[in-house]
């Protein structure tokens, strides 16, 4: 029987279902300039903020008569750099002046600010917003600037092929006139919009794929950037939530008198998640939390440890599961094999940590409700809010801050937070807007975390010492199962749990991936920065180690062999093979050490990206990431040093998942609260990491997560180089590298 063959959608293949919106997945064929003009002329935002009046061109783009160029970002700004990246995107095709351009977040409206690759939702994640933004905002730039030339043409009475734009100014050189972007800016907005506009020719371009300074930079180091911690009510209470020490705990009764008398407490209310403390500021909140008297019924909660929830998967993995990808006949490969060879490997779950815990600022109002935060799933959180209050969901008015970071948090497929913040407000009559602040121990412990996955796989080689079978078992939880996104499971087979293993790219002609996903372990779970790819890029990549090494041949060459088909994968490898130095020998460590180099290739969100990783490893298992060499491929690099931060990023927080990430459980009950007991990378830890940016003429796709998944299978294959080791679980531990 065929199976299905999933595909790498992960966040792409978004949402069918959220309350009564049904959303669905829409992947975007290439648009002419016509379509784009079409989509990108929606009504326009216009206003007069504070300073000169300004002047709406179109949903993405207001001009003041002050020349500042104001572009509108359906995207959330969470450190990735997409402010820079949209604004520099419209910029390259109005001609703007990088000096007077500045981004700023949009409303909360699907009709006009949805994401391309989602259908009618609004949101940020799946790296797609510099993808699903490329062709939408130069067609908004083309479009405005059309509208400046042919203002200017009627002012000047000048044929309107003879005018020129440059740097925000408009000029006909025959007649010597020049005309500032803000001296055309009223009557340009009035100008008919036209349906087909001329793009540049990348051979054009003067900001896209060249240096474009930051542009939320200054305003974060000199503290104007608003973040939710720094929205301020008239009235405004600050609220802490007691919430269960237990998954599935329920509320039996509770004694806020206690709490009450803390100085600056103003209420004690109960909502669905737990018990809200309601303050004058989040320090009294806290301290009148911790007076409170819960008691909790926990007949129902859960409460396996992290142990005995892997040793449940082990079980699992023993039985077939359901068929992600078949193909070929991959019994009889395992047949006639003349060497099998077998790993499994462990992978924990893991927390979000973002330097920002959850938090939201909620007010209702005579027309709806008002929410401030750092929003990254405006639509989803829109009908979710709405759905509390029983309004309509245009009725939630949504201001989208600045966040500071989330990796796949703040995307949370019930609005968890939010509606908390919500409920508190309902609890309390509205009598007052609410700012619900997480402290850290609540963002650990309150849940969400990327699965706890086990993989089990086997490899076929044959009499010729080719790679002729793979088997690729997983086991863990679903992400999608359960949740208001559910259409993305297919014939029982959750796409991100097994993206990057049922899409794997190498030429193996008898090959089958399956799956089990238990519904009976009730940690809540979520998309984590590269999601499914997280952990199947682990196994994958370092078992294909293992094989090149039972198959006598290079990591490198024998990818390179069976990449024979996917030259963008095997560009990205040769590149970083080549400037990492893979034919030259490493150059000895101390004494008593011993050291390795590695590689992993693997495609997310449809870029490429390889890195090689060289490691000392002391003899009692101590270990040092010396050097990361990374090559990637997305397509046009709209900002090449953001695309470099991102990587550089990317190997950071992927080191300290590998290093030691890892959200432990005992008796139900997560043990880790702070970073104390939840590290991360230290800068001194932080290995010299290089960058190479493969040239491209494709259209762009993502950054934020792609470089994530390769850095962790690069470095067990430098470890496994070094020790003859290869770590079978994340976090490395010392005992498992000692040679």
């Amino acid at each position: 029987m065929n199976a299905p063959v999933i595909e790498n959608l992960s966040r792409r293949g978004f949402l069918q279902g959220v309350g009564g919106l049904t959303l669905g997945f829409c992947i975007s064929a290439p648009l002419g300039p016509a379509a784009l003009a079409r989509i990108a002329v929606a009504p326009a935002t216009k206003g007069s903020p504070r300073g000169a009046p300004t002047f709406g061109f179109n949903a993405f783009l207001r001009i003041g008569s002050d020349d500042t160029v104001t572009v509108i970002s359906k995207h959330l700004e969470m450190g990735q750099g997409t402010y820079t990246g949209l604004a520099t995107i419209l910029a390259e095709e109005l001609d703007a002046d990088w000096k007077a351009v500045r981004v700023e977040g949009a409303p909360a409206d699907a009709s006009r600010y949805n994401n391309l690759f989602w259908g009618p939702a609004q949101g940020t994640g799946g790296s797609t917003a510099i993808a699903n933004s490329w062709g939408q905002l130069r067609a908004a730039g083309a479009t405005a600037r059309a509208m400046l030339v042919a203002a200017a043409a009627k002012r000047w009475q000048v044929p309107a092929s003879e005018i020129t734009v440059r740097d925000g100014v408009v000029m006909h050189a025959a007649s010597r006139r020049r005309a500032r972007f803000g001296e055309l800016a009223e009557a340009a907005a009035q100008e008919k919009l036209l349906i087909d506009v001329a793009l540049k020719k990348p051979s054009e371009f003067r900001l896209v794929g060249r240096h474009a300074r930051r542009l939320d930079s200054a305003d974060k180091v000199n503290g104007k950037a608003q973040f939710t911690q720094d929205v301020q009510l008239p009235g405004m209470l600050v609220a802490v939530v007691a919430h269960a020490p237990r998954f599935g705990a329920v509320l039996r009764g509770f004694d806020g008198a206690a709490a009450k008398r803390v100085k600056g407490v103003a209420d004690v209310v109960q909502i669905p998640s737990g018990v809200a403390v309601l303050a004058s500021d989040t320090w009294s909140a806290k301290k009148g939390r911790d007076a409170l008297k819960l008691d909790w019924d926990e007949a129902k909660a859960f409460k396996l440890g992290t142990d005995e929830i892997l040793a449940k998967y082990r079980e699992l993995a023993k039985k077939p599961g359901l068929v992600a990808h078949a193909s070929g006949d991959v019994d009889a490969a395992f047949a006639k094999a003349a060497k099998v060879i077998r790993a499994e490997f462990d992978f924990p779950y893991l927390a979000h940590a973002a330097m920002e815990p959850m938090n939201c600022v909620v007010r209702r109002t005579a027309e709806g409700c008002e929410v401030w935060n750092g929003e990254q799933l405006h639509t989803g959180d829109q009908y979710a809010l709405a759905a509390v209050f029983g309004l309509k969901a245009e009725q939630v008015k949504i201001n989208m801050l600045y966040a500071g970071g989330s990796f796949g948090r703040r995307a949370n497929t019930r609005s968890d937070y939010v509606v908390e913040a919500a409920n508190i407000v309902k609890a309390i009559d509205g009598r007052a807007p609410v700012k619900l602040v997480w402290l850290r121990e609540d963002d650990m412990r309150g849940g969400y975390y990327r699965p706890l996955f086990h993989h089990a796989l086997e490899a076929a080689i044959d009499a010729e010492g080719r790679l002729a079978g793979w088997r690729h078992r997983l086991v863990g939880q679903s992400i999608l199962k359960g949740s208001p996104f559910e259409g993305m499971v297919k014939n029982g087979i959750d796409a991100v749990s097994v993206e990057g293993a049922a899409n794997l790219p190498y030429a193996i002609p008898n090959m089958r991936v399956d799956l089990h996903s238990p519904d009976d372990i009730a940690v809540p779970v979520l998309w984590w920065r590269s999601v499914g790819s997280s952990h199947t890029a682990y196994s994958t990549e370092v078992f294909l180690d293992q094989a090149a090494k039972a198959m006598g041949k290079d990591p490198v060459a024998l990818r390179l062999e069976l990449l024979a088909k996917h030259p963008r994968h095997a560009a990205v490898l040769r590149l970083a093979a080549e400037k990492a130095g893979w034919d030259k020998p490493l150059a000895p460590g101390k004494p008593g050490t011993r050291r390795g180099r590695g590689v992993a290739v693997h495609e997310s969100f449809h870029s490429y990206v390889a890195e090689v990783a060289e490691v000392t490893v002391a003899a009692d298992g101590t270990l040092t990431v010396d050097r990361v060499v990374c090559a990637v491929d997305c397509g046009i690099a709209v900002n090449p040093d953001n695309v470099r931060s991102q990587v550089e990023g990317a190997v950071g927080f992927a080191l300290s998942a590998a290093l030691y990430g890892e959200i432990a459980l005992k008796d139900g009950v997560v043990t880790a609260g702070n970073f104390d007991a939840y590290p991360i990378l230290r800068i001194n830890e932080m290995p010299k990491v290089e960058v190479h940016i493969v040239p491209s003429p494709a259209d762009p796709t993502g950054i934020g997560e792609p470089p994530v998944p390769p850095l962790a299978p690069a470095v067990a294959n430098a470890i496994g180089a070094a020790t003859g080791r290869y770590p079978g679980r994340l976090p490395f531990r010392a005992e498992d590298l000692k040679v």
